[in-house]
């Protein structure tokens, strides 16, 4: 469905991607995961025809010229680009009507896409004076007016409270199932869970790409779980067993190269003189898989 080789975006002398290649398939849900700019943005742009690639080729739908198949897809930038001194219900046909659809085709279609996103009560509202989570749905409604095959997202959830998260990615699930293939971007590992493949990218490049429980089978170190309360954890474990510790919440995860070192991380730390809360070895999480590669562990 999507067909990226050896693709790479320059700003000027900044390389925006760096020779990306990777195939998304009819049906997924594929997440781009990566810290500020690692270049998921600029990979976004470039399949929504909205930037030209500098080298490399790149079929969207079979299609190598964007305009093409523009009308196929559905756009949802990072910034909320509607119009706020416009109601939602206006905003959604103004939509309609960009997209050269009838009076009567726009009404029924406004009417199904704001029932679907929760946003029929508030049709009437501005959508300046709408919450944050409800501005989402909003650009969500709005990218789904011409009913889109491939529906593209750039950290749609970002700045949104858990509540409105949780209902936009059921949403997202919906839309899914009923055929619409989605390409999001998202800074938050929950969300990267919820993907059926994940790419993560790292200064332009992409790190690895496959499904969340073959990234963190694939991880090839063992994580610690510690509780202590020293400023000076990493410090002590500086120890050739020990290859990283992060700070995860209230706790550090100690990143070792094979389970026997957490014998040599408790006496280390007893000897030290710091109380141990608990510290015990934990399956990998995402967020261990994608700090590794962005730090190159592997």
């Amino acid at each position: 469905m999507i067909k990226l080789e050896h693709v790479s975006k320059n700003y000027g002398r900044v390389l925006g991607v760096n020779d990306v290649s990777l195939e998304i398939n009819e049906g997924e849900i594929f997440g781009l995961v990566g810290p500020d700019g690692a270049g998921k943005t600029t990979l976004i742009r470039m399949i929504a025809g909205i930037l030209s690639p500098t080298a490399g080729e790149m079929r969207v739908l079979g299609a190598t010229n964007p305009e093409i198949i523009k009308e196929y897809l559905g756009y949802v930038p990072q910034k909320f680009s509607l119009y706020g001194e416009l109601t939602v219900q206006e905003n959604i046909f103004l939509l309609g009507s960009l997209y050269g659809q009838g009076k009567e085709e726009i009404e029924e279609r406004a009417n199904q896409i704001l029932d679907f996103t929760n946003l029929l009560p508030f049709k009437e509202r501005l959508a300046d004076h709408l919450s944050g989570g409800m501005k989402q749905k909003l650009a969500l409604a709005a990218g789904l007016m011409h009913r889109p095959k491939i529906f593209l997202l750039d950290e749609p959830t970002t700045g949104v409270d858990p509540v409105s998260r949780r209902e936009f990615w059921q949403m997202l699930y919906r839309l899914n199932k009923e055929g619409t293939t989605i390409i999001v971007s998202t800074p938050y590992m929950d969300e990267a869970e919820l993907c059926s493949r994940v790419a993560f990218m790292h200064n332009g490049k992409m790190a690895d790409c496959n499904s969340p429980q073959s990234l963190r089978q694939n991880y090839p170190y063992r994580v610690l779980e510690l509780s202590a309360k020293d400023p000076n954890i990493k410090s002590y474990l500086a120890i050739p067993s020990v290859m990283e510790c992060n700070k995860f919440g209230d706790k550090y995860h100690v990143i070792v190269k094979d389970g026997a070192a957490l014998e040599e991380v408790k006496l280390t730390l007893e000897a030290a003189g710091l109380m141990i809360e608990a510290l015990k070895e934990i399956p990998p999480t995402l967020e261990d898989v994608f700090v590794a590669l962005a730090s190159e562990v592997f």
